[in-house]
């Protein structure tokens, strides 16, 4: 260390902490009682009940589409459908065969040999008739 610096010490002496501590102490009592009191009265109500009726409606038709839930007064009406896979025969027409009947005429000439028979009859006279 050179003459101008200065050496710095420090040194703890004392120290002072706090610590808090609790303890419980009785300083006196509470009871708690409760009374109940009766009494009767009168209660008027109007109670409802309230039933369902289901009702199953066999159909059985087949429809274009699905058919919305409706309601039908107090009635609601919902219909249930299903798929069903068919196989549906129709006639289709593959093809036409046209035949058509033509007549055409033309003029011919050749040479033929034409026969003709002819039966001539004679009479021979008879030698009992009389020749005049």
């Amino acid at each position: 260390m050179t003459g101008s610096e200065k050496e710095t010490q420090t040194l703890l002496t004392i120290e002072e902490q706090v610590g808090v501590r609790k303890r419980r102490q009785v300083t006196g009592t509470v009871r708690a009682s409760t009374f109940s009191h009766e009494r009767e009265q009168a209660l008027e109500a109007d109670l409802s009940m309230e039933t369902l009726e289901v009702e199953r409606v066999p159909i059985g038709r087949f429809v274009d589409g699905p058919i919305p839930d409706r309601q039908d007064g107090d009635t609601t009406v919902i219909s249930v459908i299903e798929e069903v896979a068919t196989v549906e025969v129709r006639l289709k027409l593959v093809e036409e065969v046209r035949i058509t009947r033509r007549t055409a005429s033309r003029k011919m000439t050749d040479h033929v040999t034409l026969r003709r028979q002819e039966v001539v009859i004679e009479q021979e006279p008879s030698l009992d008739t009389p020749v005049t």
